[in-house]
């Protein structure tokens, strides 16, 4: 990109940001604020460099100053994190105060709300006991509740996790599955295992199945159970029954919360009024202590195409 004449040039500090995470490998990331905002984008040293007409320059400077905030807490930052902030008008940068940001024990860097939808929500979690997050594929429901979740048990407010999901996919066809019920299952639960495996060290996680301090099953093995001292996640709740989403919030105990995922456009159930995240959104607002939050596409933080994919098929739904 070359320089023009009326081209203006700002240069910001970047002290105390690790390099790597602010440009990405190969610049990835100063490429994508290139080519979203039109501004040139150099770092060199503890300095990164803007250039362009000044209406550009003045664009990017807010967008480049959250990008070094997070790079700054160690945050890992993506190329559709900087296309998101750089595209979406009034989007919020992601939390840099402690507000929106969980620091768990041993990872080196923290997991912090990179919108607001998200922001919201993990407020949501920490003030309510029972939380509803709906909302489209990828825009972290099920990975900031997880990430709550080990937080509550590292800082011992909790003794244990349960981590349950339907596996209505598996409905018809465990039988035909080799190996025992757990290796059955274990494919439509590899989601929640991913989760937690991002967030803590591999053995402490493997150590903690093993002890039943986390525990992740299909929804069906919740009946009959009382769960005190724990956090529990019901991921994937479109799919949940209305009789097993009643068994399932009925299975609270003392000194416990709920936090329930799921997105209403990917009901697998054979009859899409039969789903019990849709029941719940009919009937429980208004109870003390129950929250529901809606994230929207703008809250997707996967590669940038899917939000476009979201879209369109939000489109022809209405159409």
């Amino acid at each position: 990109m070359k320089a023009d004449a009326n081209d203006v040039v700002h240069r910001i500090s970047t002290e105390g940001a690790d390099p790597l995470l602010l440009g990405g490998v190969n610049d990835v990331n100063l490429l994508e604020l290139q080519r979203a905002l039109g501004v040139r984008a150099t770092l060199r040293g503890e300095t990164l460099t803007l250039g362009g007409t000044l209406e550009q320059v003045e664009r990017a400077t807010p967008v480049v100053q959250g990008l070094i905030d997070l790079a700054r807490m160690g945050e890992s930052i993506a190329p559709e994190d900087v296309y998101r902030i750089a595209s979406e008008p009034g989007a919020e940068l992601p939390a840099t105060n402690g507000d929106g940001r969980i620091v768990l024990p041993g990872m080196r860097r923290a997991i912090v709300a990179k919108t607001s939808g998200q922001k919201d929500y993990l407020a949501a979690i920490t003030a309510h006991d029972i939380v509803v997050g709906i909302g489209p594929a990828g825009t972290g429901k099920t990975y900031l509740a997880v990430a709550k979740a080990v937080e509550a048990l590292a800082r011992k407010r909790v003794k244990r996790i349960i981590l349950a999901r339907p596996a209505v996919e598996a409905g018809e066809s465990l039988g035909f599955l080799p190996g025992d019920l757990q290796a059955k299952v274990d494919p439509y639960l590899r989601p929640l295992y991913d989760a937690l495996e991002d967030m803590m060290p591999s053995e402490k996680v493997q150590k903690a199945l093993e002890t039943r301090i986390i525990e992740i099953a299909p929804l069906a093995y919740m009946r009959g159970r009382t769960l005190s001292d724990a956090f529990i996640i019901l991921d994937e709740a479109q799919n949940a029954t209305g009789a097993q989403m009643k068994m399932f919030l009925t299975r609270l105990g003392v000194n416990s919360r709920v936090v329930v995922t799921g997105d209403k456009t990917q009901v697998d159930l054979p009859k899409r009024e039969d789903s019990g995240l849709i029941q719940v959104e009919r009937i429980l607002p208004g109870i003390d202590g129950i929250s529901f939050c809606y994230l929207q596409d703008t809250d997707v933080v996967r590669h940038r195409l899917v939000r476009d994919i979201i879209r369109a098929y939000a489109e022809d739904q209405v159409g």
